[in-house]
């Protein structure tokens, strides 16, 4: 990673993902939280588990998604493996693979830049100098008052804010007041599940839009919290994939909730099912692959907060060979 990443749960300065291939061409990438989980061993267990299914499985069939979504394996592996599945189909059908999946092609992505959990003179000063016009500000530390306050002489920059859960009610109320000052689109995760049902009551006559990101997996989470939400963050190592995350966005846009699709510290692999599915969203925080070292492939270009995708996306990001000379030691 560039530098450290701290949100309210804790730090990470390292990020080990896990990536899947059919023969170097087509990849999948399991990419787990470093605070939530799973653990690398139970990543790596559970890709085992795939292989064997994938070795039995019709790879040619779109009902692959929905076998993929009934594996007992946890959901950032499956991810990695609808990815894969998604990518080979559209390599042997020569096919996009936003096609495969009746989706209409994605375009005018505009993502936010994330600036992580640090002393609030230091963040105020990398949102100041961010070449980027939409940055995302992790909140739920000491300070956020003292940092919200100077963002008021920042402009031409659009805030939102994610707090995951580190607020309690009374706190998240009161931010709310602080943030209303700002250019503010949206909070993600005020607060804790636990408080979930005061949230309406938190914001109170705020415009600012509270979207729920831990805690929504399946479409059962989402029907248990969607009175009290106005949006959604849907990620693919949460839902487990392109199909249980189409079945959430598909719902909240027939329920006039706000859809926004995210992703882990991740390469474009990862990314590209949310991508895929950009259609389908509102909002996008597509930021992983800028906060790693390197490019890992190519398929997917960002120029700033602009994200496109290659004409040759036929088959999904390509990882570069340098990086395949690596895996494959």
């Amino acid at each position: 990673m560039k530098k450290t990443f701290r949100v309210s749960a804790g730090l990470a300065e390292f990020k080990k993902n896990f990536f899947i291939s059919i023969d170097d061409i087509v990849f999948g990438e399991a990419a787990g939280s470093v605070f939530y989980g799973p653990g690398e061993d139970e990543i790596l267990s559970d890709l085992e588990k795939a292989r064997y299914f994938l070795e039995g499985a019709d790879l040619k069939s779109v009902g692959i998604f929905e076998e993929i979504e009934k594996l007992d394996i946890n959901r950032v592996s499956k991810a990695a493996v609808s990815g894969l599945a998604l990518n080979y189909i559209s390599r042997i059908e020569s096919v996009y693979p936003w096609q495969i999946m009746h989706l209409d092609e994605p375009s005018r992505i505009r993502t936010s830049f994330t600036v992580s959990l640090d002393d609030p003179d230091e963040m105020y000063a990398q949102i100041k100098t961010s070449p980027y016009p939409l940055i995302k500000v992790k909140l739920g530390g000491d300070g956020d008052e003292h940092l919200v306050e100077k963002l008021t002489n920042i402009s031409g920059k659009l805030f939102r804010v994610d707090a995951n859960g580190g607020w309690t009610p009374e706190t998240a109320e009161k931010m709310v007041h602080y943030l209303d000052r700002l250019d503010m689109e949206l909070v993600e995760q005020p607060t804790g599940l636990d408080y979930i049902n005061e949230w309406k009551y938190i914001k109170g006559r705020s415009k600012i839009n509270f979207i729920i990101d831990e805690g929504l997996h399946t479409i059962d989470d989402y029907r248990q919290y969607s009175d009290y939400i106005d949006g959604v963050n849907i990620k693919m190592a949460k839902t487990g994939g392109i199909l249980p995350a189409i079945k959430i966005a598909e719902q909240a846009r027939r329920d006039k909730l706000k859809v926004m699709l995210g992703c882990m510290v991740e390469s474009s692999v990862a990314l590209s099912q949310a991508v895929y599915m950009a259609s389908l969203a509102k909002y996008y925080d597509f930021d992983g692959p800028l906060l790693l070292k390197d490019r890992i492939a190519d398929g997917i270009d960002f120029n700033l907060e602009k994200i496109s995708v290659d004409e040759d996306i036929i088959g999904g990001p390509r990882v570069k060979k340098e990086f395949l000379d690596v895996a494959n030691y």
